[in-house]
């Protein structure tokens, strides 16, 4: 905000603007307004109007002398000009408009002029708002046609239609000018940018790009991602490799020169969704900006479904890829998202099949859920999610994994040789791919040294400011291109060389045994992921939830389907169909006089499973077992006992003593004792004599004797240790 003292010549480049013709004075002006300041408001809608639309700037800067001429001194003339540059769509974000309000509403202005209504405001809105608010404070409002003052009915009448003309003209420009885009559009020939490996041809049209390496970096990028299938491992891959993308700048110093510039997501994501690479022309990808989107905020980065899209053309543009690998590329990126109905990317999880399973019964994907590194289930999201009772039961991920696993090997074993020659040529295409780039490089490092030797050759020696320039330009090349083949060298001897007949053959003799492969060290689970995911599309799971039976339907690749029927681990005994079976094998070995360890043994030896999958029955387990068909505890059990023997805890009871001590005791060999056969429970041989003597033991000990008496700590001996087996 600024006073007026004379007419601001710099305005219009120089020259004095002469006052527009005198005003209409249909509002009279009382000493009352020429107390308050006379504010003239500047404004221009876009920084290119600022620079090309000077008359109109100027005419708004010399209105100020019509402040002077209606009476105001020229001290007393404030020229806001903070807006210049900036739409008068909205109020928000203009600082001078905002500052012009604040003077109305603070009482300190009288009159407010403006060559136009639309230099105040675009909007109806925030125009009426304002001249309310002068109206209110009894601030006058010029314009070229006239003064107006709002509390006047003719007046507000006026200014209210030229707020609506104002809007409305608005309207009908950016109506006139979308409409002239679109119609542009739809020919294919409106073109703000093109992505990099194109350019812009003189003529408008575009085509791609002319350098050889240029179209190869961006070919590599669709190849990469077809093989890799994610934009994280294209990126991670051309970064271990120093591979760099090409970029021709749009504005600066080296507009439209080639450069090249180090990878990056956001770069590479907007190579893979950008359908000029599949050679159709697309407009209207985005939707436009929201209705009451404030002043520099951005439009939504959302993209538009392509059946959404204004304009498609396709096969009008020279092209990178297939229409057909453009949609495929599109899908890809939604089907790697960790997301319930999506399969996700391979991972380094113990989970072979994530994103794979189906339940059979309710057709949810199941998802994976880890109780630890190396355990995982398949749970089913249904009853959660839909807040239902519970019908879908768990599945332990090892034992349909291991299924699964054997299948794809037993597809794969026809094919080992084919997949030995496919690996052999890749190997050979990745090293070729690879050093056609680390040439092209090369070739072009030599192209920019030879062209700084003749620029230096070209001028004059006696020139030397110019000649020191171009021969450190020259002496920079030469560098680049030293320090280029080194890294060249590294590369070569860091890199495979070429396949000789013997590492052939051993790749050979390795894809035939695709088994050892498979369970590898050097194989990661994500490739085990990967592998499966090319020959499976979904497995279809159907289990009981009260039984340990399940059945696997495999959906492979191109249509066929398989069934197998498998085991699941369950929770409980009761839960296994062979459990009776089990159970009587138990109890006919602990008839036979097994020991728990004994069972045990007979039973992983007979090929039964326990609960848990991947493990084998233990003594303790077979313990629970016998407990479970109504054999008592051993540690209670006082048909076990002999004559004169005890349990544990009822000699200490007798002796008064700690039942932990007594159990030292006992090993120390101070008393006599053995175990149990099965659940190894420990029992004391203790007559009256013994009694004594164990009770004499305690009273030394209780005494704080420094040693104990050798005949308090021998037993006697026992005529018979143990009594038959039960």
């Amino acid at each position: 905000m600024k006073t007026l003292e004379s007419p601001p010549a710099s305005a219009v480049g120089g020259e004095v603007e002469v006052a527009p013709r005198s005003l209409l004075r249909s509002a009279p002006i009382t000493p009352a307004h020429l107390e308050r300041l006379a504010i003239v408001y500047v404004r221009q809608s876009s920084p290119k109007q600022v620079l090309e639309n000077r008359e109109s700037t100027a005419r708004q800067y010399a209105f100020a002398e019509q402040a002077v001429a209606l009476g105001w001194p020229r001290q007393r003339v404030v020229i806001i000009d903070e807006d210049l540059g900036k739409s008068g769509r909205t109020a928000e974000g203009r600082s001078g408009f905002q500052r012009l309000v604040t003077e109305v509403t603070l009482n300190h202005a009288g009159l407010v002029l403006g060559l136009e209504m639309s230099r105040l405001a675009r909007s109806s809105k925030d125009w009426q708002a304002f001249f309310e608010m002068c109206a209110i404070f009894g601030t006058l409002i010029a314009d070229e046609d006239g003064l107006y003052d709002g509390n006047d009915p003719n007046d507000r009448l006026i200014l209210g239609l030229k707020g609506l003309m104002s809007e409305m003209e608005l309207h009908v420009m950016r109506n006139r000018l979308d409409h002239g885009r679109l119609n542009k559009a739809r020919r294919g020939e409106l073109f703000f940018s093109v992505p990099l490996g194109y350019v812009r041809l003189p003529s408008g049209k575009v085509d791609l790009d002319p350098d050889e390496q240029a179209r190869a970096a961006v070919r590599l990028v669709f190849e990469k991602f077809e093989e890799l299938g994610s934009i994280h491992a294209v990126f991670f891959w051309m970064i271990e490799h120093g591979i760099q993308l090409p970029v021709r700048p749009r504005q600066g110093a080296n507009k439209g020169r080639l450069e090249w510039r180090r990878a990056s997501l956001s770069t590479l994501a907007q190579v893979l969704h950008h359908p000029m690479y599949a050679g159709a022309y697309a407009y209207g990808r985005r939707p436009g900006a929201r209705k009451g989107r404030g002043a520099g905020e951005r439009p939504p980065r959302q993209w538009l479904p392509i059946d959404q899209w204004q304009v498609l053309i396709r096969d009008h543009l020279p092209a990178y890829i297939t229409w057909e690998q453009f949609l495929s590329n599109q899908e890809r990126p939604k089907q790697n998202q960790p997301r319930p109905d999506t399969r996700g990317t391979p991972r380094n999880g113990c989970a072979l099949l994530a994103g794979l399973v189906v339940c059979g019964r309710c057709g949810w994907r199941r998802q994976v859920a880890y109780g630890s590194k190396d355990k995982a289930q398949y749970r089913c999201p249904h009853d959660r999610d839909t807040a239902t009772a519970q019908t879908c039961c768990g599945l332990s991920a090892g034992v349909l994994d291991d299924l699964v696993s054997a299948q794809v090997l037993r597809a794969l074993e026809p094919a080992a040789l084919e997949l030995s020659l496919q690996a052999q040529g890749d190997l050979r295409r990745e090293r070729e791919r690879l050093e056609k780039h680390w040439k092209q490089k090369l070739q072009r490092a030599r192209y920019d040294v030879e062209l700084a030797e003749r620029r230096y050759q070209a001028v004059d020696p006696e020139n030397r400011l110019v000649a020191a320039t171009l021969e450190r330009q020259w002496e920079d090349g030469l560098r680049q291109e030293r320090q280029l083949k080194e890294e060249y060298e590294r590369w070569c001897r860091q890199t495979l060389p070429q396949l000789s007949a013997a590492d052939e053959a051993r790749i050979t003799a390795l894809a035939s045994d695709i088994p050892g492969l498979w369970h590898s060290p050097r194989t990661t689970n994500a490739d085990r992921q990967a592998i499966i995911r090319c020959l499976v599309e979904r497995v279809v799971v159907h289990a009981e939830r009260d039984s340990e039976r399940a059945e696997a339907t495999i959906h492979w690749a191109g249509g066929y389907e398989s069934r197998h029927a498998f085991a699941r681990p369950v929770t409980t005994y009761g839960q296994r169909s062979d459990f009776d079976q089990i159970m009587g094998r138990v109890v006919a070995l602990r008839e036979a006089g097994k020991t728990a360890e004994g069972i045990a043994a007979a039973l992983n030896a007979e090929g039964y499973r326990p609960l848990r999958y991947g493990r084998s029955f233990s003594p303790k387990v077979v313990r629970d077992l016998l407990l479970l068909r109504g054999f008592a505890g051993e540690r209670n059990d006082a048909a076990l006992l002999g004559p004169n023997e005890w349990h544990v805890k009822a000699l200490a009871r007798k002796l008064k003593m700690s039942r932990v001590r007594l159990w030292d005791w006992a090993r120390r060999g101070w008393v006599h004792s053995r175990r149990t056969a099965v659940q190894k429970v420990v029992i004391l041989w203790a007559d009256h004599e013994e009694i004594r003597r164990l009770q004499a033991l305690l009273r030394s000990k209780r005494r704080c004797m420094q040693s104990y008496p050798t005949e308090l700590t021998t037993p006697k001996e026992r005529a018979s240790k143990r009594p038959a087996r039960r």
